[in-house]
């Protein structure tokens, strides 16, 4: 065989330069600039949801603290009810959809396992050019959409965020289960995140109990439903008792964290905006948190009942409309649901 001429090498040649990686323009900050809701037109009474389950308004009241919940009509799809939603965020906040780097949606409820809904509103709005994505943390999906939202924004992969939780858990629900029927409405909440001067959302505290991921869930899965067909297809379904006991105490050390990350104690606070899962939660969360009296707590869900992702917009919105929050205050955060999943943060509220 021929032999083989080294190659030749140059005494201390210099190694190449890596090519330099660009980096998008951000923000230091990002904030909330605008909020908005949409809450279907059919109230729900217990009285009537009484008419087909075994069941009483006095123990619903006495169990969940609901009165009523909203069920969307058919022409309220999950698209139609956050576009809605939509819509008012981005005209609360000054801007067009236009300006939107990236759309958001946390949802359980849609329909379709492929696309993703939030390309779809992006179209619906004229959000073009957005990024599109949609997010199942159950209901804690809002507070995880915030989180990437701020992320997104102050590392300069976009602009403005829309963040939208919504459901239509009416979908999704055995109307003849006394354990699930009653608890659940529908509705969709969207603010949108854009760059600030100051700090107006705090670090996230997030995390899933996978230890606990038949606790909420569906009574059966879309495999064994497509195995057979003639069986009752998914529905909802919650061990009630075991969701109280982890959320009353597992969420409070979650809350606690999240304050102690934006460098916030309870006294500096203007309102608690838990998500709204049962009105004794929301009590013992309070308590165990030593919240002062005279802060403004969220308790939407005594007319919504609980709308998992769309919750906590929900709630901030009624909190604003009712005047409970004065304008630019701080507000805790906090989702949890099915996983376990959890998130929590504290926010600047958007009205001035």
């Amino acid at each position: 065989m021929p032999s083989q001429t080294p190659t030749e090498t140059i005494p201390n040649e210099p190694a190449p330069t890596p090519a330099a990686i660009a980096v998008a323009g951000r923000s230091p900050y990002a904030q909330i600039l605008g909020l908005g809701a949409y809450r279907p037109r059919r109230v729900v009474t217990n009285d009537e949801l009484c008419t087909w389950v075994d069941t009483s308004d006095e123990w619903i009241r006495a169990r969940t603290g609901i009165t009523q919940r909203r069920w969307a009509e058919p022409d309220e799809t999950l698209a139609a009810m956050s576009v809605q939603a939509a819509t008012a965020a981005l005209a609360d906040a000054g801007i067009t959809a236009a300006d939107i780097g990236c759309v958001v949606m946390a949802t359980v409820t849609h329909l379709e396992q492929t696309p993703s809904i939030a390309a779809l509103i992006a179209h619906q709005l004229g959000a073009v050019n957005a990024a599109a994505f949609d997010i199942s943390a159950g209901c804690a999906g809002f507070c995880h959409a915030v989180a990437l939202g701020r992320d997104m924004v102050q590392g300069g992969s976009a602009g403005h965020v829309l963040v939208i939780g919504a459901e239509k858990i009416s979908d999704f629900i055995d109307r003849q289960d006394r354990t699930t029927a009653f608890i659940f409405g529908d509705g969709a909440g969207a603010v949108v995140i854009g760059p600030a001067s100051r700090p107006g959302i705090g670090p996230v505290v997030w995390g899933a109990d996978g230890s606990q991921y038949t606790v909420i869930g569906q009574t059966r899965d879309w495999k064994t439903f497509m195995d057979d067909p003639t069986g009752p297809r998914p529905f909802i379904q919650m061990s009630g008792q075991q969701v109280f006991r982890w959320a009353s105490y597992e969420m409070v050390p979650v809350a606690n964290k999240a304050l102690q990350a934006a460098g916030i104690t309870v006294d500096q606070l203007d309102a608690f905006i838990p998500h709204q899962a049962n009105m004794r939660i929301i009590d013992a969360m309070v308590k165990a948190l030593k919240l002062p009296d005279s802060l403004p707590v969220a308790r939407d869900i005594a007319e919504m009942g609980n709308t998992s992702a769309a919750s906590v917009p929900l709630a901030m919105e009624r909190m604003r409309r009712d005047g409970a929050v004065p304008a630019g205050g701080t507000a805790l955060l906090v989702g949890f649901g099915a996983g376990l999943s959890y998130a929590a943060q504290v926010v600047r509220l958007p009205w001035s």
